[in-house]
């Protein structure tokens, strides 16, 4: 007999071979299962469960707006909710993004923001700019416009035909630069690349460079050089290209700043994009922060009315205001940042102890640990033996709950993404890292003996062997 219902894993491939817990409740950064067993969420999520989980004082939020005023459409009726929420976020991002324009989350965002840009650039008779420039690899969402926006080319099959993907420029990786060049040397490179595809396109045609000023699983949270984030604003700026920072997963906080844009002051965005932890799990929401000039000007000339049924909705608007100020309360940008220190010495010296991991990188409680192979000639695994895959098993088996995956199956490497709650206790990220430890150790010794029945116990692979 057929099931019914099913969940959105019924959806999924059937050779997925990581257990799905069932999960019963949580709180702060802890999960149970209906078991009784107990996880940490090491990564929130995909990033999203910023302020953890069971906060009291959201949720009593979240109750009395739903009481007062459950709904209402922004192009018929405006709310104090959204008010207040725009204008607090508006504060935190600073000048130069005066105006913030909500949506149900990152997919939603990046597309209002594109929007934005087009809808200024007709109003003002420059309708021949219609390209967007993105990194490979990078990710922007998943609906198909930003589908074709990511820098993923396992998703050349699907797009062929049906989306057009956008041009692409190299992101700047730093562990492993091609034709031997060191990293600063490749990020000039990657940025002369984007000048070049600019005057290649021509100018006039080239809308937007969108851009993760830290990268998630795409690239394993790469963190850009400081020359190379002034440089690109400074092309952008030159050929009248905007620059627009994807901080969907890396904002709000998580960098040990309201925004990461805030790390390079002289490389500031156009526009940006938010969303994940803007709702903390709690209610679907996103944002494009923008400048009052721009938006001002386009509402003077035609608007920007492009509208969903759910953005700017008074509770998720409640819930966000809630969300910030338990970022205030707690003070969660300076713990991020402090924290993040903190983190960044366990990773590395998990690094220093695992023949399975090559790199760590990152900002604040947002970094990732990247499996090779070999450390020494950082060969990354074989995408065929799944490793991503196996380490969340083995984090599963060790009580964390784990966000990891390959990029472009496998060929810019294999992630695991480390991003806790920004509520998390020194005590609890001292014991996510015992239980990481444990996870590697074990999932090390697991590949190894599947290299070792693989490739014949090759001479790199023995080197594993016998360090796991």
């Amino acid at each position: 007999m057929t099931e019914i219902g099913g969940g959105q894993t019924a959806f999924y491939a059937r050779a997925n071979i990581v257990p799905l817990p069932m999960i019963a409740r949580a709180e702060g950064v802890h999960m149970w299962d209906e078991a009784g067993r107990r996880y940490i969420d090491a990564s929130s999520g995909p990033a999203v469960s910023n302020i953890g989980h069971g906060n009291a004082r959201v949720a009593a939020a979240m109750a009395a707006q739903a009481e007062t005023l459950d709904y209402a459409f922004p192009r018929l009726a405006r709310n104090r909710s959204t008010l207040a929420y725009t204008e607090r976020l508006a504060r935190l991002a600073g000048p130069g993004l005066e105006r913030v324009h909500l949506a149900s989350g990152g997919s939603e965002a990046m597309e209002n923001a594109i929007k934005l840009l087009r809808q200024h650039a007709i109003a003002t008779g420059r309708p021949a700019k219609t390209q967007v420039i993105t990194c490979q690899p990078s990710y922007h969402g998943a609906t198909i416009a930003t589908l074709a926006m990511n820098g993923e080319v396992m998703m050349a099959p699907f797009l062929d035909g049906f989306a057009t993907p956008t041009p692409k420029v190299p992101a700047p990786f730093a562990y492993r630069p091609p034709d031997n060049q060191d990293a600063a040397h490749y990020a000039r490179h990657c940025a002369e690349a984007l000048d070049r595809t600019i005057r290649d396109l021509g100018p006039e045609t080239v809308l937007a460079f969108v851009i993760e000023p830290v990268g998630g699983l795409a690239t394993g949270c790469l963190v850009p050089p400081a020359d190379y984030m002034a440089r690109i604003r400074e092309i952008c700026t030159r050929h009248g290209v905007a620059l627009v920072f994807d901080e969907i997963l890396c904002g709000m906080g998580r960098t040990g700043r309201f925004l990461a844009a805030h790390h390079w002051p002289d490389a500031r965005p156009d526009l940006v994009t938010l969303a994940k932890g803007m709702g903390s799990g709690y209610a679907p929401l996103g944002a494009v922060l923008a400048p009052a000039a721009l938006v001002d000007d386009l509402a003077e000339r035609t608007g920007f009315e492009f509208q969903y049924s759910y953005n700017a909705n008074p509770i998720a608007s409640a819930v966000g205001l809630a969300v910030l100020e338990e970022y205030e309360r707690l003070d969660l940008i300076g713990q991020a940042a402090w924290l993040g220190a903190r983190l960044r010495s366990g990773l590395d010296a998990l690094a220093a102890d695992s023949p399975i991991v090559g790199d760590v990188r990152g900002l604040g409680l947002l970094h990732a640990v990247e499996l090779v192979a070999d450390k020494t000639t950082k060969a990354p695994f074989p995408t065929a033996l799944q490793p991503t895959e196996r380490a969340r098993r083995h984090g599963l088996d060790n009580g964390l709950i784990l966000y990891a995956r390959p990029t472009s199956g496998g060929r810019y490497g294999h992630w695991l993404l480390i991003a806790p709650p920004l509520t998390i206790t020194p005590e609890e990220l001292d014991d996510l890292l015992a239980r990481l430890a444990a996870t590697l150790q074990g999932l090390a010794a697991d590949l190894a003996g599947r290299l070792e029945a693989r490739a014949g116990l090759e001479p790199a692979y023995k080197d594993l062997q016998s360090s796991a």
